[in-house]
């Protein structure tokens, strides 16, 4: 099944997709509400749809506007390895040991066509094609096995990354933060597992992923490349703590997924990095596609924020 989120005339609304129809969940019942019994939500919605609305009708949210947790990892060893190459290094041992992840900003999800502004002082803006596994309960310490019974679905994912901010703040080795939290786009559709069942290869599913800059491609990879399972990033992710319904934990950038991997192969003037005015498309066969617009965004506060002591220059 294909759920969305959607603007309706009362706010957000929840439905479930079919060919070019939206059959609408009850009215302030959200996916989040839902993920743990998505199949029933979605018969209840074809035999009893609050409204059926044309899907080209309407403005799309994120599938789960308000995660209560963003989770990315990296699992696609061409883009570690092509990005290692940018910082003239090489893949580290510990990246094959366990699928490593970062925190990233629940309040800045937004939608498959919305506006991306450019972060605050950004110069080097990028995009991030992934897809993220979006959880329909939880649960602490899970094993792999365990882990697999979680997932309620996949969607396509866009981790908008500032690249200049990001590898400024990572000599303090303490991981990307305002590198990243301006924008993660969620969508257009969540995709349940069993949709996806005859696509399955490694440790994914045989889909193609692609990647274009104002209609021209960057990128290409499988998603089927990943280095590691979603079992396995959740189970880790359950390590000594809890992963709660309605979770993202998203997949890392695929081989070719970001112009940071372009450079790291091909120097920076492979590909200007994202400015105001610049279209990303990223797409994902079964997951449908994001289009993105990037904006002018606002200029960093004047406020100074150097520390009181420590060398100034």
């Amino acid at each position: 099944m294909e759920f969305v989120t959607y603007v309706g005339e009362d706010g957000d609304r929840a439905g479930r997709v079919i060919e070019d129809a939206i059959y609408g969940l009850p009215p302030h019942v959200r996916l989040l509400d839902v993920l743990g019994d998505l199949h029933e939500a979605g018969e209840s919605a074809l035999r009893a749809p609050a409204e059926v609305v044309p899907l080209a009708s309407v403005r799309l949210r994120s599938p789960v506007p308000e995660p209560p947790t963003v989770r990315d990892f990296m699992t696609f060893e061409q883009h570690v390895e092509g990005v290692a190459k940018l910082m003239d290094a090489q893949v580290p041992a510990q990246w094959y040991a366990a699928p490593a992840f970062y925190f990233t900003n629940p309040y800045a999800v937004i939608g498959p066509d919305d506006d991306v502004p450019l972060p605050p002082g950004c110069a080097v803006f990028d995009f991030e094609l992934e897809v993220a596994a979006v959880l329909g309960r939880g649960g602490r310490d899970l094993s792999v096995e365990e882990a697999a019974s979680c997932i309620a679905g996949y969607t396509l994912m866009n981790d908008w990354s500032a690249r200049d901010l990001q590898i400024a703040e990572m000599e303090v080795r303490l991981g990307p933060v305002k590198g990243k939290d301006s924008a993660t786009t969620l969508g257009p559709v969540l995709v349940t597992p069993d949709e996806l069942e005859p696509y399955r290869a490694g440790n994914a599913f045989d889909l193609p992923m692609t990647a274009a800059v104002n209609g021209v491609t960057v990128g290409e990879d499988r998603w089927s490349n990943m280095a590691f399972s979603y079992p396995q990033m959740i189970a880790y992710a359950s390590r000594g703590t809890e992963v709660r319904r309605g979770d993202v934990l998203g997949s890392g950038t695929c081989g070719g997924g970001c112009l940071a991997e372009l450079w790291g192969r091909k120097g920076f003037e492979a590909h200007a990095p994202l400015a105001a005015g610049d279209t990303v498309t990223l797409s994902v066969e079964r997951l449908g596609v994001q289009r993105c617009r990037v904006v002018e965004g606002v200029a960093p506060g004047p406020d100074s924020l150097r520390a009181s002591q420590g060398p100034q220059s």
